[in-house]
Formats: C-alpha cells, sequence, structure tokens
C-alpha cells in the first residue's frame, strides 16, 4: 500500500482512535498499513513488552510479562481533538491543532520515544509517573543517586509537594520506578525547560513532569523515551547509559588517559583542597612521608596560591596540581572579595547576563553579576580574556584545573542585545571552553552533569545527594564556620553536626543507590562536594568512608600541617586500600549493584568482568562474616581484602 493511501486510510479511523476505541471494520481497514491500535492505542514494540499509546490524551501503558503496567497517566491538560494519524517508516505522526503541537512516536533502540514539537508557546505537564500500584520505590540521580520507597510516610513528607526540580539540576536527566519484577525508566534529553514534581497522593509518591515551550528559549522541542526495564534500582541508569552510548555521548577515561597521561594520575589519588601551611613543600614532603601515594591537591583562587617550588615539589612526588577558579561571577575590582571575580575592564559591567528587564543578574549570594558566557565567547578571539585568565592562574606550573560551575546546571537565558544567549547556547558555549582546557590540563568542575562527561576528568559535588537543609546548616555561621581565619577556614575544618532528617536524606545507606558511577564509572570520577570534606561531618564519617569504598569513588579532604599530622597515618592506610580497589578496577564500569539483606544495609557492587566485587556492612551486626560498619574488595586470584574504618 502507497503512503498516500495509508495516510487515507489513518484519516478515516482517525475519529475511532480520538474517541478510544477502534470500529469492527477498522482493523481490517487497517490491514497491510502497519499500524496497530489496540483498544485505540497505539501498540508499540519495545524491550520487555509491547508499549501503549493513546493519542487522545497520551496515556502510556505496557504490556509485560509481568502484567499491564501504567508507565504514564495522560496529560494533565486537555489536548483537544487529535488530527489525522499517519505512519512512516514506522514512525506515527499526528497534530494537537488547538494546542499547536505536533506529535510523533515510534520504537527506538528498544524504547518507546515520544517527540513533541510546538508551534506557539505554552506548558505541558506530562508524563506522570508511578501511579501504577505495583510501584514500590522511585529512582532519581539526587547526586549519586536514590531509591526512595513510595509508600514510606518520612520520604512522602521529605518530597511530597515540595518545589519542581528542574530536570537540569539533576545530575542525569532520567528516573525510574520498580514496579514488581519489572521496572520502568524515563530518558528525557530535552532537559532544558522540564522539571520534575513529586506528588504525594493517599500515602504514595508519584512523579509529574512539566515542559515549558517557548520559541525564544530553544525549548520548542519536547522528546521522552519510555523503557520497561528489569526492576533493578540501577536499572534505569543502564538504560541512561545505554541511550548516551547510542548517541556518541559517553566518555572513556581510558582514552583519557591515552589523550593526556597525566589523567591517570587520577587513579587511586584521594582529592584534597590545602590550605595555610597545607600549600608549603614541607606539607608535600609530609604527604609522602606518611605514605599518601597518589593525590590531587587543589587551592583556592585567594591572594596566596600555592607557590612554584611546591607545586615542583607535589609533581615531582607524582601528585596532580590544580588551582581553583570560577568564570561565573564578576565584581567591580575595587571591591572583589575574590581574585577569581576580577576581570580586566569591561567584562565588569558589561559581560553581565541581563534578565528580560535588562539588569544584570545578581550572582551568588548577591555578589557582583553572572557572567555571560557568550560575551565571554565573543570577545576570546581578540581579547583573550580567557586564555589571560588561565596563564595567570595556572601560572606556578599546575598541571590541573578546577573550574567551578561550568558542568552544573546552572544555565542563563541572557536578553543582553550585545551578547543574546539561550540555555542551550550557555551549555554549548561552557562545553566548548572546557574542551579547549581538558587539552591542556587534568579538567574537573563541580557537580557535572552528564552532558558534561566527555570533556571532564572529574567532578568535586555530584556524588553528593544535596537535600534543602544542607543550604540552611551552612548558613548557621555559629554552628558551621566561616571563611575566617584564611588559613584554616571554619567552614570546611570545624566539625559539624546536621539533623537526623538531613542526614538520612543524604547519607542513609539504605536509600542511596549508585546512578552516576553505572552510568559514569569509566568517564569520570565523581566525589562530594568540597565544603564536605571527610572531616566536616564526623558523624557521617564511616558511613561515607565505606560508600566511596563501595562505589569505587575517592574521598575529599581539607588538609594543612595539623590536618596531616592528626588525621595522615589513618588517611594513608585508607589511601592505600583504595589505591588496590583502582588498579583493579578505577577505569572499569560498574557492571552490577544489588542489596544483599532484607534490611538494606549490605550492598554489593561489581566493576567489569568481575575485575573487583566489593560488599559494604554498613549494619552493626556481621553478615555471612563481614563485620557491621565494614567493607570486602574480592579480586581475582587475590585474597579478599577488608576496611573497618573508625566511628568518630
Amino acid at each position: 500500500m502507497s503512503e498516500r493511501t495509508k495516510t487515507a486510510v489513518l484519516r478515516a479511523i482517525a475519529v475511532t482512535v480520538v474517541a478510544g476505541s477502534v470500529l469492527a471494520g477498522a482493523p481490517a481497514a487497517l490491514a497491510g498499513t502497519g499500524v496497530s491500535l489496540d483498544h485505540g492505542a497505539l501498540a508499540i514494540p519495545v524491550s520487555g513488552g509491547v508499549a501503549l499509546l493513546d493519542p487522545a490524551t497520551l496515556r502510556v501503558d505496557a504490556r509485560t510479562a509481568a502484567g499491564k503496567l501504567v508507565l504514564s497517566e495522560g496529560a494533565q491538560e486537555p489536548l483537544g481533538a487529535p488530527g489525522p494519524l499517519s505512519i512512516h517508516n514506522g514512525t506515527y505522526t499526528w497534530s494537537y491543532p488547538s494546542r499547536g503541537l505536533t506529535a510523533s512516536a515510534s520504537a527506538r533502540d528498544g524504547r518507546l520515544v515520544v517527540d513533541l514539537r510546538a508551534s506557539a508557546d505554552g506548558d505541558l505537564n506530562w508524563p506522570v509517573t508511578g501511579t501504577d500500584r505495583a510501584a514500590s520505590a522511585v529512582q532519581f540521580p539526587r547526586g549519586e543517586g536514590l531509591s526512595v520507597p513510595v509508600a514510606d510516610p518520612w520520604w512522602n513528607g521529605q518530597l511530597g509537594g515540595t518545589d519542581p526540580v528542574r530536570l537540569q539540576d539533576l545530575t542525569m536527566p532520567f528516573w525510574g520506578y520498580t514496579l514488581g519484577s519489572v521496572g520502568a525508566g524515563y530518558v528525557v534529553p530535552t532537559d532544558l525547560g522540564t522539571s520534575l514534581r513529586f506528588v504525594s497522593s493517599a500515602g504514595r509518591l508519584h512523579t509529574s513532569t512539566a515542559h515549558h515551550f517557548a520559541a525564544a528559549d530553544g525549548t520548542d522541542g519536547y522528546t521522552v523515551a519510555f523503557s520497561v526495564t528489569d526492576g533493578s534500582p540501577v536499572a534505569p541508569a543502564l538504560d541512561y547509559r545505554r541511550w548516551l552510548a547510542n548517541h556518541g555521548q559517553l566518555g572513556n577515561l581510558e582514552q583519557k588517559i591515552r589523550a593526556n597521561p597525566a589523567v591517570g594520575k587520577l587513579i587511586g589519588a584521594f582529592h584534597a583542597y590545602l590550605w595555610g601551611d597545607g600549600r608549603t613543600t614541607e606539607a608535600v614532603r609530609q604527604m609522602r612521608q606518611l605514605g599518601l601515594g597518589r593525590m590531587w591537591l587543589g587551592y583556592d583562587s585567594d591572594d596566596s596560591p600555592m607557590p612554584a617550588d611546591a607545586v615542583r615539589a607535589a609533581e615531582d612526588a607524582g601528585y596532580l596540581v590544580g588551582p581553583y577558579d570560577s568564570w561565573d561571577n564578576a565584581q567591580d575590582p575595587a571591591t572583589a572579595d575574590t581574585p577569581a571575580a576580577r576581570w580586566p575592564s569591561p567584562v565588569w559591567p558589561q559581560a553581565c547576563v541581563e534578565d528580560a528587564q535588562g539588569k544584570p543578574e545578581t550572582g551568588f549570594q548577591g555578589r557582583g553579576c553572572y557572567v555571560s558566557s557568550q560575551a565571554l565567547a565573543d570577545a576570546e578571539p581578540t581579547h583573550h580574556y580567557l586564555a589571560d585568565r588561565v596563564a595567570a592562574t595556572a601560572a606556578s606550573g599546575a598541571d590541573s584545573y578546577f573550574l567551578d560551575v561550568d558542568a552544573t546546571g546552572e544555565l542563563f537565558r541572557d536578553h543582553s542585545a550585545a551578547h543574546p544567549m539561550t540555555e542551550a547556547q550557555d551549555r554549548a558555549n561552557r562545553l566548548s571552553r572546557m574542551a579547549k582546557l581538558s587539552g591542556e590540563f587534568v579538567l574537573g568542575s563541580e557537580s557535572a552533569g552528564a552532558w558534561a562527561n566527555q570533556v571532564l576528568a572529574f567532578s568535586h559535588g555530584s556524588s553528593t545527594p544535596v537535600a534543602d537543609g544542607l543550604w540552611a546548616a551552612e548558613r548557621d555561621k555559629d554552628a558551621w564556620g566561616t571563611y575566617w581565619p584564611p588559613a584554616r577556614p571554619g567552614f570546611f575544618f570545624k566539625p559539624a553536626t546536621i539533623s537526623a532528617d538531613l542526614a538520612k536524606a543524604m547519607f542513609d545507606p539504605r536509600y542511596r543507590v549508585p546512578l552516576y558511577e553505572t552510568v559514569l564509572h569509566d568517564s569520570v570520577i565523581s566525589l562530594d562536594r568540597w565544603e564536605l570534606p571527610l572531616d566536616k561531618l564526623p558523624g557521617q564519617r564511616a558511613t561515607r568512608i565505606q560508600l566511596a569504598m563501595l562505589y569505587n569513588t575517592p574521598l575529599n579532604l581539607a588538609l594543612d600541617r595539623k590536618a596531616l599530622t592528626e588525621e595522615g597515618p589513618e588517611l594513608a592506610s585508607l589511601q592505600r586500600f583504595f589505591a588496590g580497589l583502582q588498579s583493579a578496577a578505577g577505569t572499569k564500569a560498574m557492571t552490577g549493584f544489588r542489596t544483599l539483606s532484607g534490611d538494606g544495609r549490605v550492598q554489593q557492587t561489581t566493576f567489569g568482568d568481575h575485575a573487583l566485587v566489593v560488599t559494604a556492612n554498613f549494619g552493626s551486626t556481621a553478615y555471612q562474616g563481614l563485620p557491621g560498619g565494614c567493607v570486602s574488595a574480592e579480586r581475582p586470584g587475590r585474597p579478599a581484602e577488608r576496611l573497618c574504618p573508625k566511628a568518630v
């Protein structure tokens, strides 16, 4: 049958599809067209079953070996009567004329993929997921990742009714559910303009997604991919990893090491920010004497950077050394509170991002303004602001560089007539300048989104599932500390106690799940945030060490000579254990994660083809010979090794 005839047949039956039922004669009329309908829904084969999409409402169900599942409720607002349905090369296409939306659906790589494009600005609240009564847990990549029981009263109180989360502010644009013996995964590559909201209804959590279509913002397209998974808590992450790989967007550490052998120095290294006398040659010598074999050493962009002789000593010891820098803030040079905010004239104020009213976007914590990446990109060929900045910041001979903010979800629409920019262009600008830096340095950034994984070697903050209560805790200067004294700021060195609720939301291993590592362990080395060094939270210290070893990720530290004297021997012991894990699987993919005990406190990870198996017992009693509070690592042909970090 020709495409013209096929379209004509579909026009004739479109009204029956809209009505949600197929007339008796319709199946015969569809014979040979390739269109498959199931009670008015498009039947599209996916891995693990058949997806059923109702064009009238956008409701999505799935028929699986476990039975019929709800993958999404219909759109939460009227779509209007759909236009005629057609099919070409396996892709169904229709429209919602009253909404100015064109829709298409197809099977791609085992998923149902729905694409929507708007000819007019507007909002769509869809998909609505997790409403199936079989749903038991929801997984989402807040930092490293969480898996939350949907019927848990405490989590309903924590998440239900909170403000929507911009999808770009998660480390990766996906989420998923466990539904009995199967699961569901959702990938939204068009994360800009999209938000995810947790809803508590009748004591159960579900999620509602919203997308804002706006041509001027570059968000007039919206794509959602639906998958049927095996129900594992890391299944949505494995699905997203496959998405990245299929789209040529998954980096590889081994390739990064071949391109820049210095990246290899990250394997087995702990990371530390140095303060005061920690930036001296004597401190570097002390680290070596303690037996700290590999380290990444960072120093803040203040007026006392690490001197060249200390940098040389660190590099001679086999360590990586790099400055902290940030290109997102500009302040009046006469009053700037950090060298990182001082730019040559006229960056301040002409390069400031402008809002819709033409006013500068006020910078972080009310300081100066946010700098437009477009303004800097436009100026670079002539003024070399960034090249000069890097040369000055790394003048002491650093071989690494930490560029704050650039890889996070903090992106801007710039309304300036001189340097207009969408958030998508802002992201592209940041990717371009990070790619250039990564050709010169071992590059890291803050809480890196998956979109930046190919241009980075490491990320500080992506391991931390930040809950809202953290910011309130950090603002309590009496309890948390300040940036004074400069040589040993309490903000980093003063031990702090966090509330039981905050500790549960961020560090309780029963709810932690390695989504980020499942996707990116063999691409980007991920750590906790820099203001949460290991000894900042004594109450969570042992658990955080266990989590790091289980996930095969480094610890982040704050060091000076006092800290080295007090904690150095134990840190060296921890680093030696970690170096063994890394030598076995530092560049391998995380290929497995499972919970071994019914209470969720004994967990196991696998890397590569069983190159490394790590088991952590977060409980207080032994499990099959592994004491509570301990970690066991198994490598082929070697006896198991055990680490039992001390609690404080």
